[in-house]
């Protein structure tokens, strides 16, 4: 087992590019996923790809990056009564199992647990900033879990973006990204809102964007999102309506637990919802603000 020797399991909108940063910056990664599509795109890129978690016995470091929690058991524990065919049972001895994919705390704990009992350590980092932080170097990357085990792992997250300490605890990280995706969910809706309102007053909505990402209005997802909502459908996605269905739902469940009201989170969850009942869900998370828009 190689001591840099990284599998990367998840290659999609945002996994693919943390992959390539990561073989860009000379790590030794196989890239795992089920999809031909996503692996041919990685192996055009000059990653090796495979469909099979085969090679996982041989790799110090582990990273998820899946969409939800069920397929993040799914892919630690393999199909139902067949342990043997999951990620833990595969994974060797002393090495890191990194779960990046947003689970939320009580997921990735139990993950952290079932790895422990198998002698693989557990680092909780869910990453925020999407594709354009990636890209651009500026990833920020929620990182929790036993500090030595952490610092062992640094050349791998630092490769990715600015690391983030959120505590010794797994479930940590988690949490900050619970915070943050309440945060992100409602500037995205906001931003929406706020373009659509300029539309109904006759505005250019261009010139509208440019004028409120120079003032005390301005947001990092106003900024980031806004050109996108003015392309229309055709947009790139770079993070998908989606992600947010997922993690508005996650950030309320969350939040019934705590037994805390979160006024604004119902809003930007209904049009998340609204946005993948009339058939967006694949589109760019940016196009949620088709909810608001008339044509003309």
């Amino acid at each position: 087992m190689s001591q840099h020797s990284t599998m990367f399991i998840g290659l999609g909108a945002i996994g693919l590019p943390m992959a390539q940063r990561l073989h860009e910056a000379g790590i030794e990664i196989t890239g795992v996923d089920l999809s031909p599509d996503c692996r041919q795109r990685a192996q055009d890129l000059g990653l090796k790809a495979e469909a099979s978690l085969d090679s996982a016995g041989s790799a110090a470091t582990v990273i998820v990056m899946v969409a939800t929690g069920s397929q993040l058991d799914a892919v630690l524990h393999g199909s139902a009564g067949r342990s043997d065919t999951g990620l833990l049972s595969r994974m060797s001895e002393g090495s890191v199992l990194v779960v990046m994919s947003t689970v939320g705390p009580a997921a990735v704990r139990a993950a952290a647990q079932s790895a422990r009992e198998r002698g693989i350590a557990c680092l909780d980092v869910p990453v925020t900033g999407g594709v354009s932080g990636v890209e651009s170097g500026r990833l920020r990357l929620l990182a929790s879990g036993d500090p030595d085990v952490l610092d062992s792992r640094r050349y791998l997250l630092d490769a990715l973006g600015t690391v983030i300490d959120c505590g010794a605890s797994v479930g940590d990280g988690q949490a900050f990204k619970v915070v943050n995706q309440l945060l992100c969910s409602v500037h995205i809706v906001a931003a929406a809102e706020a373009l659509a309102l300029a539309q109904r007053l006759g505005l250019d909505q261009q010139h509208v964007l440019a004028a409120m990402t120079a003032g005390a209005a301005e947001s990092w997802m106003l900024g980031d999102r806004g050109p996108r909502m003015l392309e229309g459908l055709d947009a790139e996605v770079r993070s998908a309506i989606g992600i947010f269905v997922k993690d508005t739902s996650l950030v309320a469940a969350e939040a019934a637990d705590l037994d805390i009201e979160l006024a604004l989170l119902p809003v930007a969850e209904q049009k998340f919802a609204e946005a993948a009942t009339a058939g967006l869900l694949d589109r760019d998370d940016s196009q949620v603000i088709r909810t608001y828009l008339t044509e003309g």
